[in-house]
């Protein structure tokens, strides 16, 4: 089992898991360095990184998904 195979482009239920665990994570990275840069000197570095870190997924949840969705229509 391929995760994307390139030969018939195919998105499966595996490769889309890990599209969306890939986009999730990427979410919380992005939160976190956000809420370090926007929040870092007010609350503490480590408290504006947890915070981002927990909010970065939420908001961009419904980007992976709406994305997800468009290319298995698209594939």
């Amino acid at each position: 089992m391929t995760l994307l195979n390139a030969s018939t482009n195919d998105l499966n239920l595996l490769s889309g898991l890990l599209l969306l665990l890939l986009g999730l994570f990427t979410g919380a990275l992005g939160g976190a360095l956000g809420g370090i840069v926007v929040g870092g000197s007010a609350l503490g570095n480590e408290l504006a990184a947890m915070m981002g870190a927990f909010f970065g997924p939420v908001a961009s949840l419904p980007g992976v998904l709406i994305g997800l969705v468009m290319l298995a229509f698209l594939l």
